[in-house]
C-alpha cells in the first residue's frame, strides 16, 4: 500500500474515532408491555400443553407389577392417544385400554395377537399362527407353565398378556380385547429417574 493511501484510511479511522467518542451511549428502555407478553407467553404454553395432553399424549401412573421387568409400580409415563389414528396396532405393541369387565378401570398389557390370528398356549411358550413367538421381554424368572387351548382371535380384537406371567391378569382369564377399548400406546417412563426411557 502506498503511503498517500495510508494516510486516508488513517485519517478515516481517525475521524469515525471521533464520531464514536462524541456518540451518546446506547441505553435500553424497559418495555412498559414487558409483563404481559410475559402472561402471553405463558397462556401460550399452558394452552400448547393442555393440547398436547388432550390430543397426543397423557401421563399416567402405572400401578401392580404385572408388566415387570419393563414398567414397575408406580413409574409415571406418557401414553401416546393419537398414534393409532394413523398406523395399526401391531403384536408387541403396550396398550393401555379400558377393563373389559369394568370400563371404569384401565389395564396397561402386551398385545401377542391380531385379529384373525390363531394362538395357543403351550406350557407358557405362546404360538401364533403355529409357530412359537420369541419374547424377549419376558424373563425366564417370569414365565409360568400353563397352557391355554387354541382360539382365533375375532374381528377387531385382540389378544394381550402381561410381561410377569405368573402373576398377570390378562386375556387368558378375561379373553380378547375390543379394538374399541384401546385407547393409547405406551410410550415413555419419565419418572423415577432409573426407569425413564422408550417402552418397548
Amino acid at each position: 500500500m502506498d503511503p498517500e493511501n495510508a494516510q486516508i484510511e488513517a485519517d478515516v479511522t481517525a475521524a469515525e474515532a471521533e464520531v464514536l467518542q462524541d456518540a451518546p451511549e446506547p441505553t435500553v428502555k424497559p418495555s412498559s408491555s414487558g409483563w404481559k407478553v410475559w402472561v402471553r407467553d405463558l397462556v401460550f404454553a399452558a394452552l400448547a400443553s393442555g393440547l398436547i395432553i388432550t390430543f397426543l399424549y397423557q401421563p399416567v401412573r402405572v400401578e401392580g407389577i404385572s408388566m415387570l421387568p419393563r414398567l414397575e409400580d408406580q413409574d409415571r409415563l406418557f401414553i401416546n392417544k393419537f398414534v393409532y389414528h394413523f398406523t395399526s396396532i401391531e403384536r408387541g405393541d403396550v396398550v393401555v385400554f379400558h377393563y373389559p369387565r369394568n370400563p371404569q378401570v384401565s389395564y396397561i398389557k402386551r398385545i401377542v395377537a391380531l385379529p384373525g390370528d390363531r394362538l395357543r398356549i403351550d406350557r407358557g411358550q405362546v404360538y401364533v399362527n403355529d409357530r412359537a413367538i420369541s419374547e424377549p421381554y419376558v424373563p425366564a424368572e417370569y414365565r409360568d407353565s400353563k397352557s391355554s387351548e387354541e382360539i382365533v382371535v375375532p374381528v377387531d380384537e385382540f389378544y394381550v398378556l402381561g410381561d410377569h406371567r405368573s402373576i398377570a391378569s390378562d386375556s387368558r382369564e378375561f379373553g380378547p380385547v375390543k379394538r374399541d377399548l384401546i385407547y393409547g400406546k405406551a410410550a415413555f417412563v419419565y419418572w423415577p429417574s432409573q426407569d425413564v426411557g422408550v417402552v418397548h
